[in-house]
């Protein structure tokens, strides 16, 4: 199983950037999907979900500005009208744990900069 994020980088604020996580060894269209971030000093958090029937959720600080999709085996983030705070590594995330709490694979990370 393999999981690599890209599309990070530093951008102002306001911009935008679009993530992908190339995915390989897992049944892509039977796993829910996410992504997660952390940023400087914070606890890793879910910011965005699909589920393999196409069910989305949003975390609010999010809502509004990213957008999540999912094509073939590759997972995306479009990200506009990016704040200082979005600042933070973005982990893609495959196959949720039985009990629903987690996931099962991980990326190893894209780093995001956003700068005012």
């Amino acid at each position: 199983v393999h999981l690599a994020e890209s599309g990070g980088g530093s951008v102002q604020a306001g911009g935008s950037l679009k993530l992908a996580c190339t995915t390989s060894g897992i049944a892509f269209s039977m796993c829910g999907m996410a992504w997660y971030r952390q940023g400087p000093g914070k606890e890793r958090e879910k910011i965005s979900s699909i589920s393999s029937d196409g069910t989305i959720t949003y975390e609010e600080s999010v809502m509004g500005r990213f957008t999540i999709s999912r094509y073939r085996q590759t997972l995306y983030l479009i990200m506009n009208r990016l704040k200082t705070e979005d600042t933070a590594v973005y982990y893609c995330a495959a196959c949720m744990t039985p009990l629903g709490r987690s996931y099962e694979y991980w990326g190893q990370g894209t780093q995001v900069t956003v700068s005012s």
